[in-house]
C-alpha cells in the first residue's frame, strides 16, 4: 500500500551561519560600522549600547536584541561608561518571514534567552573558542552540535514571530541627522588610528594626513565619538591588547612592544587606567568567566 505523505511546511529555514561572537567590549568602545549581504542579530547581555541601522538610532540595554537586515549599514558605541557583553550572530536566511524582522528591536523573554544561551553553548562545543572568522570546527564534538545550532536559531526566530509586543517605544532615539561628510572624516580617522596601533600617532600627524585643521578634527571627533582623538587611540590600543590577551599568542612584554608602548610597565599602567584592572587580572578574569 502506498501511503500518502504530508510534507511539513517551514516558515524559517537557516542555510548557513557566518559568525558567532561573544564580545566583552571596553567601556568606551566604538564600532564605526559595516555592511554585508546577510542577517545579523546583536544581543546585549550586559551594559548599554547606542546602535545605528542606516538612518535609525536606538539606545538599548541588557536583554535587548537588534536585527540588521542584509546590506544595511550598522554601527554602535558603548553608553554610560559601562563595559558591555554582546552576542553577535550572523546567518543566511531567505525565508519570506524574515522580512518581519527588518528594523526590529526586541526585548527577549526568559525562554528566548534560554534558546540563545543554547545556541552559544552548542557553538562552543562545535567550534573552537574564542570564536574566529571563519568558524573553525572542533575535531571531536557532540553528535548533532551544528544541527542544534540551526534548530535552536530557527526555534528562537519562530518564538519571536509568534509574539505581538515587539518594538518597545523606549528603544527608539530621535537624534539630529549627522553630516555624511563628517561621518566619512571620522571613519577615515579611526581607520588611520587602527592602522597605526604600533606607533606614537599624534593629533598633528592625523590632521595633516586628513588635510583638515586640528581644531575641526578635535571638535568633530569629540562630537561623534564622545572622547578626544588621543583618548580614542589609547582605547583602540587597549582593546587590541585585550584581544591579544584572550588569544594567548603573546606575553605582556610582547604585547606592549606590538602596540608601541615604551615598556611593559607603561603598558600595564595604561591598561589599569582604562580597564580598571591589570593585564594579569584581566587574563585571570577572562579564564574564570567562561569555561567551556
Amino acid at each position: 500500500m502506498d501511503h500518502q505523505r504530508t510534507r511539513l511546511q517551514t516558515d524559517i529555514v537557516i542555510h548557513d551561519v557566518i559568525t558567532i561572537y561573544y564580545f566583552e567590549f571596553g567601556k568606551h568602545f566604538v564600532f564605526r560600522g559595516e555592511t554585508h549581504d546577510f542577517w545579523e542579530m546583536l544581543y546585549v547581555d550586559k551594559g548599554e549600547l547606542e546602535v545605528w541601522g542606516d538612518d535609525r538610532c536606538y539606545r538599548i540595554g541588557q536583554g535587548a536584541l537588534v536585527f540588521h537586515k542584509p546590506n544595511e549599514f550598522h554601527k554602535f558605541r558603548v553608553q554610560n561608561d559601562k563595559a558591555p557583553n554582546v552576542i553577535v550572530l550572523t546567518f543566511d536566511c531567505d525565508s519570506e518571514a524574515m522580512k518581519l524582522f527588518e528594523n526590529a528591536v526586541i526585548r527577549l523573554q526568559d525562554d528566548e534567552r534560554d534558546l540563545l544561551a543554547k545556541i552559544v553553548k552548542e557553538a562552543v562545543s562545535a567550534f573552537h573558542f574564542p570564536f574566529r572568522y571563519p568558524l573553525a570546527r572542533r575535531e571531536e564534538k557532540p553528535v548533532g552540535a551544528e544541527q542544534l545550532i540551526k534548530l535552536y536559531l530557527e526555534m528562537l526566530l519562530i518564538h519571536l514571530l509568534r509574539r505581538k509586543d515587539w518594538n518597545e517605544p523606549s528603544a527608539r532615539l530621535t537624534l539630529p541627522a549627522k553630516s555624511k561628510e563628517y561621518d566619512a572624516l571620522i571613519g577615515k580617522a579611526i581607520e588611520l588610528l587602527n592602522d597605526s596601533l604600533d606607533s606614537h600617532f599624534t593629533l598633528e600627524r592625523l590632521s595633516e594626513t586628513l588635510g583638515v585643521s586640528k581644531t575641526l578634527l578635535k571638535d568633530v571627533f569629540k562630537q561623534h565619538t564622545g572622547h578626544s582623538v588621543m583618548e580614542h587611540f589609547a582605547l583602540l590600543k587597549i582593546d587590541r591588547a585585550k584581544l591579544h590577551i584572550r588569544e594567548g599568542t603573546y606575553n605582556f612584554t610582547e604585547i606592549a612592544a606590538l602596540l608601541g608602548f615604551s615598556s611593559v610597565h607603561v603598558f600595564s599602567k595604561a591598561f589599569k587606567r582604562l580597564v580598571d584592572m591589570t593585564p594579569s587580572e584581566y587574563a585571570k578574569s577572562v579564564r574564570g568567566r567562561f569555561k567551556p
